[in-house]
């Protein structure tokens, strides 16, 4: 991409991991940091904001979402190894992440590699698997507000929980992060993510367009086998359906409609408070209008 883009009345399905959803009034997809700083200083795009990575986490709905959506993916992407520990940009994939610091004798991050979104995304969510969560190794972050300016808060200034991150101030996002993952010569990172990927690989449906777990784990429970208990696997509506390989997983089967998975959503949740007594807490974020 050689210049920032603007679209009008762009389709979002081709920005989510679910690929679902209406179309944006705005899409702004910035090339760097200097270019949404520029974009948002100059205060004449519509408003609200709303900024997303790979969209791995949200469901779109039909009807698309208001005012300007920011693209982070493919821009804000570097990663300095800083004296104050490891830079990562919000635009940069988790895997990505993962990755190259793992080459560079990293130890820690290998959890990344699990996590299918940005780190802006989560930042944003306090993402993690495998026994690790995202807050657990960032000491400060780098915000942005709706007018361009750039702001580094640390770590205390935020309210943080299993997959929640509660930000002093509603109207900064994410733009990246310093880490403490330390370097160890005679740890094999690179292993550790062969076997994680080898895990999500057999337990997980990657072949076909999902957000990941759709509902957070409850305490001392699985949320996958609470749905499972319930005789969930395989619901379906429309062009969606409760994955067989793991029930916390809403697939697309083919040109499903963000209604299809939404329906399945709120019936999974009836069920299961219903029949265990458990009222799931949604991982995944909607966002968007229903379809008039």
């Amino acid at each position: 991409m050689t210049s920032a883009l603007i679209l009008k009345k762009e389709p979002l399905n081709k920005y989510n991991s679910w690929r679902v959803g209406g179309f944006a009034d705005i899409l702004f997809i910035p090339r760097n940091l200097e270019d949404l700083k520029n974009f948002l200083k100059k205060e004449t795009y519509v408003k609200p904001l709303t900024f997303i990575g790979l969209g791995s986490n949200i469901l779109v709905r039909d009807g698309g979402i208001r005012g300007t959506v920011v693209v982070m993916h493919a821009a804000l992407n570097e990663i300095q190894i800083t004296d104050e520990g490891v830079y990562a940009e919000a635009g940069n994939t988790c895997a990505r992440i993962a990755k190259h610091l793992a080459k560079e004798h990293f130890v820690g991050e290998e959890f990344f590699a699990g996590i299918p979104g940005t780190v802006g995304g989560a930042l944003a969510m306090n993402s993690g698997c495998y026994g690790s969560e995202t807050w657990n190794y960032v000491t400060k972050v780098h915000m942005i507000d709706e007018t361009g300016n750039l702001v580094t808060r640390s770590k205390d200034m935020f309210g943080i929980s299993y997959r929640e991150v509660i930000k002093p101030n509603l109207n900064e996002w994410f733009v990246g992060a310093w880490f403490n993952f330390k370097k160890d010569m005679d740890a094999d990172p690179e292993s550790k993510i062969k076997e994680y990927l080898n895990h999500r690989k057999n337990t997980q449906p990657l072949s076909w367009p999902t957000a990941g777990s759709t509902f957070r784990n409850p305490k001392d429970t699985f949320a996958a086998k609470l749905i499972e208990e319930c005789g969930l696997k395989g619901f379906r509506v429309g062009n969606a359906e409760v994955s067989d390989k793991h029930a916390n997983f809403i697939i697309n089967l083919g040109n499903a409609s963000a209604k299809d998975i939404e329906s399945i959503i709120d019936h999974v949740e009836s069920e299961v408070l219903n029949k265990k007594g458990v009222k799931l807490e949604r991982e995944v974020k909607i966002l968007g209008d229903f379809l008039n």
